[in-house]
């Protein structure tokens, strides 16, 4: 059967099926979605997860282990196989074929995959898979569509915005549903829960000191205390709002956890990267942060993250400006030891 990504969450509630396909070019969405029926399955009592990670094409016999195998502690089980090509081959086809022909008990399995073409559509696989399970096909949004994706995410943060200011958002971000999103992140942080008004577009979206903001956050994944701090005290100086110049690191690190969770998994790096949207340049980057720092680090700074935002609310004593300071430490494994 076929869903659209804005059918998944009623399907899930009512029930779930022994198959789940992902496919789109979109990395948000299929993230999202993907995101979502792990955590119905989850919900239902399939704890145990195992991931596969089409590589090379060798890996398809492990689809086969695991739906032969069962549990030591019979545990509802979730297979969670990434097929980044999104092509088959002959291996693949024959067991995706094998699996829909005799699906094992207690058993998910949910493909995330690249965009399937035409060919693949006609496969005899792919209609295999069609007829025990869902295929949940990722559109880039365009016109209405865009507009009404975006009233929904701010809803989300009970946002909500006049039909003007909908249309600015759309207009910056130019498709980019990843940066929307983080863009609305930034206006709830800074805004909470409110009507926002063009002007507010106009001056924190537009706003280009941004681009300041991740010049930091750049000097931070490459380890560079000094230019780091530069950037920051020029922030200050500049008027920035401490939550942005916060949204900006916590971001940065979450991403990071993110990415390195998926990689532990098994995912293919090309994928991961594509999936979280790491352009080309950043790729090093990412690359030389994911080395220096370590789980431990990172869940610190997500740590040092929050109180900086209870600073900020004035919820915590303290000066926010020299958290951010500690922050840009932590970030490039420096003691914190001086003051902002």
């Amino acid at each position: 059967m076929r869903l659209k990504v804005d059918q998944l969450a009623a399907a899930l509630k009512k029930s779930l099926l022994p198959i789940y396909v992902v496919t789109g070019d979109e990395p948000l969405q299929t993230g999202e979605a993907a995101d979502e029926i792990r955590l119905a399955a989850k919900q239902a009592g399939y704890t145990s997860r195992e991931v596969i990670a089409i590589d090379t094409g060798n890996e398809w016999p492990q689809l086969s282990t695991e739906a032969d195998s069962l549990s030591i502690f019979a545990d509802k089980k979730l297979i969670d196989l990434r097929l980044p090509s999104g092509k088959a081959g002959l291996d693949g086809s024959k067991t995706l074929i094998a699996y829909c022909q005799n699906l094992p008990a207690e058993t998910i399995l949910l493909i995330s995959a690249a965009k399937f073409d035409s060919s693949a559509q006609k496969s005899q696989w792919f209609q295999a898979l069609d007829a025990v399970g869902a295929i949940i096909q990722v559109w880039p949004l365009q016109g209405a569509d865009l507009l009404a994706w975006l009233q929904r995410r701010a809803a989300k943060k009970a946002m909500s915005f006049d039909d003007d200011v909908v249309k600015s958002l759309a207009a910056r971000i130019e498709g980019n549903l990843l940066a929307a999103a983080q863009e609305i992140e930034k206006l709830y942080i800074l805004h909470g829960a409110s009507r926002i008004s063009k002007a507010m577009i106009e001056d924190q979206v537009a706003d280009s000191s941004r681009f300041d903001v991740f010049k930091l956050t750049d000097a931070l994944l490459q380890g560079k205390l000094n230019r780091a701090v530069k950037i920051l005290h020029g922030l200050k100086a500049e008027g920035i709002a401490a939550p942005v110049v916060l949204w900006a690191m916590s971001r940065e690190a979450r991403a990071l956890i993110n990415i390195g969770q998926a990689l532990k998994q098994g995912g293919h790096q090309e994928a991961v990267y594509k999936k979280h949207q790491i352009f080309e340049q950043r790729k090093p980057l990412i690359h030389d942060a994911l080395k220096r720092l370590k789980a431990a680090d990172l869940q610190a700074i997500l740590r040092l993250c929050a109180t900086t935002d209870q600073q900020i609310k004035g919820q915590l004593a303290g000066d926010s400006w020299e958290s951010l300071f500690n922050l840009c430490c932590l970030f490039t494994n420096t003691p914190m030891l001086s003051k902002l």
